[in-house]
């Protein structure tokens, strides 16, 4: 029999978060020891537990002696009730065993919760078993969906859950009528009142100045036509909202490998002098530690400007990664880009009151400064150029020294089995890429990069989607991927979703938005608006890309069925043919019109008929070289399905990757004319989007409720208005290009409100000219001495 010493009363008081622990075993047991024992007529804290059944005293080494946890018990000797429903217990002074029964239980603290106390009471632990039992069940989710009885509960533990993880990834949200019909409403009389405007205004000229009449009708007219074109795309506004949940459940399977789709993440940047490094490396280390299979991710960032600088601060971004993504990772936290994380000014012990993450927060804090420090030594060291330019520590030239004539490079930092961070775990993909460049030869900017980015990644990872970020814009939310694969993962609607459009948020703007750098009517009204018909335009960032529709191919169709012909109806009865000549007529202008379509077959691919190309006969190889470029590694990429495929010999891979990014590649190719992001213009976002639009994908708007990325908006005037004309010359170039969306596009995929959107874009920087024009006719009325309204006859 085991002894049993008698409890220390000593005054116990409630712990201190951040007290060091004592040697030894917890003391939570003498807390409960102690509290028990300072009571006249409690027993001693340990008790021995016993069946109903009758139990002698000699049956001791039976008996199993457990702590009494949570519960006091208070025991008196009751002479009246039989001995065999008493309770054993140890005498605490003389440690004899007695019977006790017990006249009444009750806990500690009523108020608290069971599960505070965790798990090891013999009271409740068959109902914490049969807890984790059918959790553990319920976990266990077939893949086919098959279920056994339904009378069994097991069973019926499965269905909830595997009929959730077979719904849709997103849904629909539709805009309240309560807010959408009054606007509706106000339209309809707006568009009332401006036709009985106008049928004032034509009907009534004003003959002794004709001309300043006319001009003042024109300009009018053409602002009505403008904000019709801004008013009919917002008729149906809807929202979205994704399931993380259900896609865990079916690409996150426990016991099995991640089936989510690869990430190819892209990152542009041009000069280190405008576009600091350390805002670089905090867009590339929020990259890292999304919250995404790490072998799902990778990060190519684009020198487009090849600096030094640029190379020497993503390799200290790399060291410092090892660090900050276990952290973030472990702790949870948000955002994941540590120079706005550690400037939040917010309690960041709310919720996380554990000492270790205080103390590991700090070390991380101390950390990010060492890591500023370095960085800035970095930029004080590259002011300071060598004759002989920059060189590598082997001693090599760097390539970069001449930043308009230069070889293409390509380096694959991490990604590495080697490269481990400090939790042991693998980090994602980051890959330096500056593409070649020569004189004379048009690189065509941001479009010609991304372009670049696009090949190369194909022949290294050749992910199934693409993300575009500008240097700038961090991911706020760390699970910004995980909502995108809700739209373009879905078994249902997923197959013609072109991309994924995030809005755009910005940091560090004044409290009254002076310069509208939020842009709420566009982002908030106009997007929602745009999601209701085709999907939103290409902002140019935050953008999630399927890869085959960037490579140009056409959306699934549904195949429809065959449509009543002539047959269906006596002849007598035939409207539609007049005779069987105009059938025969129309049967070989349709068969025509197949052979074109079969001799452009290029242009036509479905971008998701894989299942058919093992039947379908092979397109020559000559039409492929004409449409991406001569180069194996990547034709080879663009038949893979769903972007598979990975298993490469890195040395060759990089000879292949300096080819694509050669400056000459493009010549004679479709790259920025039908493949790719689409040259011609300084807004390749606007082109590019319409191009996918008018191939008949659809896109699709996605608001988090915590923004997914943030970025950097202009703090002065000077860079505003610089923003403002480059956006307006963009559109001016599309508006005198092929590509204009007054002309281009018919009879293809584009929908007739959505084509009014993209006239929208291109026309608003001429309502320049008649907004001029219209605000000085009141100057030449006055110096004329004549109106251009009808003067009102004097009432009689």
């Amino acid at each position: 029999m085991p002894s049993v010493q008698d409890p220390v009363q000593t005054p116990q008081s409630p712990r201190v978060h951040g007290d060091e622990e004592e040697e030894g075993s917890d003391d939570i047991e003498s807390e409960f020891a102690s509290s028990i024992a300072g009571r006249s007529n409690i027993v001693h804290p340990y008790r021995v537990s016993v069946a109903e059944s009758s139990i002698n005293s000699w049956d001791i080494d039976s008996v199993s002696i457990t702590n009494s946890g949570a519960s006091v018990h208070f025991y008196e000797e009751h002479v009246g009730t039989p001995t065999n429903h008493h309770a054993l217990v140890v005498h605490p002074n003389t440690g004899e065993i007695m019977r006790y029964n017990p006249l009444q239980t009750r806990p500690i603290n009523p108020n608290r919760d069971l599960a505070l106390y965790g798990y090891g009471s013999v009271a409740w632990k068959n109902r914490v078993e049969w807890k984790t039992k059918q959790q553990n069940k319920m976990q266990k989710v077939s893949s086919d969906g098959e279920g056994s009885d339904l009378n069994d509960f097991d069973s019926d533990c499965d269905i909830p859950r595997c009929a959730e993880s077979k719904q849709q990834l997103s849904r629909k949200v539709p805009i309240p009528s309560s807010k959408i019909n009054p606007y509706r409403i106000v339209i309809s009389l707006r568009l009332a009142i401006l036709g009985l405007f106008f049928h004032y205004r034509i009907l009534n000229p004003v003959h002794d100045a004709h001309w300043l009449w006319l001009t003042s009708v024109i300009c009018e007219i053409w602002f009505a036509f403008s904000w019709i074109l801004d008013q009919f795309p917002k008729w149906h506004p809807i929202q979205r909202e994704t399931y993380l949940d259900r896609l865990s459940l079916r690409y996150e399977k426990e016991g099995k490998p991640p089936e989510l789709a690869r990430i190819d993440v892209f990152v542009s940047t041009v000069d280190p002098m405008k576009e600091p490094p350390l805002i670089i490396a905090n867009t590339v280390l929020s990259i890292l530690a999304v919250d995404y299979p790490v072998d799902k991710v990778c990060c190519y960032v684009s020198d487009d400007g090849a600096a030094m600088l640029t190379f020497e601060a993503l390799t200290e971004t790399c060291l410092f990664a090892r660090k900050w993504v276990p952290f973030c990772k472990k702790h949870k936290i948000e955002p994941r880009a540590p120079e706005w994380y550690f400037a939040q000014k917010i309690d960041y012990l709310r919720e996380k009151v554990h000492p270790e993450f205080v103390r590991e927060r700090r070390a991380m804090k101390r950390e990010y400064e060492e890591f500023k420090v370095r960085i800035n030594t970095v930029v004080a060291n590259s002011c300071k150029v060598p004759e002989g330019g920059w060189s590598l520590p082997e001693g090599a030239p760097w390539h970069g020294n001449n930043v308009r004539d230069h070889a293409g490079m390509v380096q694959v930092i991490t990604g590495n089995d080697c490269v481990m961070d400090d939790a042991g775990n693998k980090l994602p993909w980051l890959v330096y890429v500056s593409r070649e460049k020569r004189p004379g030869h048009d690189h065509h900017k941001k479009a010609g990069a991304l372009n670049a980015l696009l090949r190369t990644s194909a022949i290294l990872s050749n992910a199934p989607f693409v993300l575009n970020v500008d240097c700038d814009h961090y991911m706020n939310n760390s699970k910004a991927l995980r909502e995108a694969m809700c739209f373009l993962m879905d078994p249902v609607l997923g197959e013609k979703i072109c991309y994924v459009q995030f809005p755009q948020r910005f940091d560090g703007i004044d409290q009254h938005d002076r310069y509208s750098n939020h842009n709420v009517v566009f982002f908030d009204i106009n997007m929602k608006g745009l999601d209701g018909i085709q999907g939103p335009i290409y902002v140019g960032t935050g953008c999630v890309f399927r890869r085959h529709a960037l490579y140009g191919y056409d959306a699934p169709t549904a195949t429809k069925p065959p449509s009543k012909t002539c047959n269906c109806w006596p002849k007598s009865c035939c409207l539609c043919c007049g005779s069987k000549r105009k059938c025969s007529k129309a049967k070989k202008k349709q068969e025509h019109q197949k052979k074109v379509k079969c001799r452009n077959a290029s242009k036509q691919v479905h971008a998701l008929e894989v299942a058919g190309r093992e039947t379908a006969p092979p397109v020559p190889r000559e039409k492929f070289e004409k449409r991406f470029g001569q180069s194996d590694a990547f034709l080879a990429s663009t038949l893979q399905d769903n972007g598979e495929g990975c298993h490469f010999d890195m040395l060759k891979s990089l000879d292949d990757c300096i080819h694509v990014l050669s400056c000459g590649y493009e010549n004679k190719t479709q790259w920025g004319k039908e493949v790719g992001w689409i040259y011609g213009s300084v807004t390749e976002d606007i082109l590019t989007g319409f191009k996918m639009h008018c191939h008949g994908w659809r896109s699709v708007y996605c608001m988090p409720k915590r923004p997914a990325f943030k970025g950097s908006a202009p703090i002065n005037l000077t860079d505003r208005l610089h923003q403002v004309l480059r956006w307006a010359l963009g559109s001016v170039e599309i508006f005198l290009s092929k590509h204009c969306p007054i002309w281009y596009g018919y009879r293809c995929g584009l929908k007739p409100l959505e084509r009014l959107s993209y006239i929208n874009c291109v026309i608003y920087p001429w309502t320049s000219i008649p907004l001029l024009i219209y605000c000085a006719l009141p100057a030449f009325c006055l110096l004329s001495g004549k109106f251009m309204v009808p003067e009102q006859l004097p009432a009689s």
